[in-house]
């Protein structure tokens, strides 16, 4: 074990082409041709990138079960995503736990965000999550039974979520909305087309289909 963390801090800093091979010789990681990882310690399980997807520099993604990032997706910079492995001693009682990050086609992780994928996030398709230090978290202490718990994280298609928002284990938000700014969507919402925000989150007011964010064909806002 120690060997294999050794190596792989070798290969953070190989140049790509090097790089490249490496992840796919030792670790078995499905890399489309056009991928690409900057300076990163990214080691999950199991990593799958499709055609453009890509990580930056500085990004730390450990203790996954598996990262799959969608074509035209972007980790930005410094981001801290890890989770708790399968077999790991924690959240026994939870069998169909799924220590999953899931970045959809189009989808982008700006800057200095931390995500927990003790249980499964999904961040859907066209979704941004915009801005600095939001916190993704999926597990937590469960006080009524005195251990740690988890449950699932979904954001959906066509997203946009504002700047230090807090999510937790179990909320969702459906396609096509916003999440202000400093928010804390703590349960699941399912109306569409909505504006989100407050501590905790409620539904504000209606957005326009219309709204060019949510009938863009590529992901990059410029």
């Amino acid at each position: 074990m120690k060997m294999k963390r050794l190596l792989a801090l070798a290969v953070v800093i190989l140049p790509w082409t090097l790089k490249r091979w490496a992840l796919q010789r030792f670790w078995g990681y499905q890399l489309a041709d056009t991928a690409r990882i900057g300076l990163s310690y990214v080691f999950p399980g199991e990593l799958v990138m499709a055609e453009r997807a890509f990580i930056g520099h500085f990004n730390v993604a450990i203790h996954l079960g598996r990262l799959e990032c969608g074509e035209h997706s972007i980790i930005n910079r410094s981001n801290w995503i890890t989770g708790h492995s399968p077999d790991g001693a924690h959240f026994t009682h939870r069998a169909d736990r799924d220590p999953t990050l899931v970045v959809g086609a189009h989808a982008a992780i700006t800057k200095s965000h931390i995500i927990d994928c003790t249980d499964r996030v999904e961040i859907g398709d066209y979704t941004t999550l915009a801005g600095y230090h939001s916190q993704l978290i999926t597990h937590g202490i469960n006080v009524a039974d005195g251990r740690q718990d988890c449950k699932p994280i979904r954001i959906g298609a066509y997203c946009l979520i504002g700047t230090r928002v807090t999510v937790l284990g179990g909320a969702a938000l459906p396609d096509r909305c916003v999440l202000g700014a400093a928010s804390v969507l703590n349960k699941a919402h399912t109306e569409e087309l909505s504006l989100y925000a407050g501590q905790p989150a409620v539904r504000i007011k209606a957005l326009s289909a219309d709204s060019r964010y949510f009938t863009r064909e590529r992901g990059f806002v410029h």
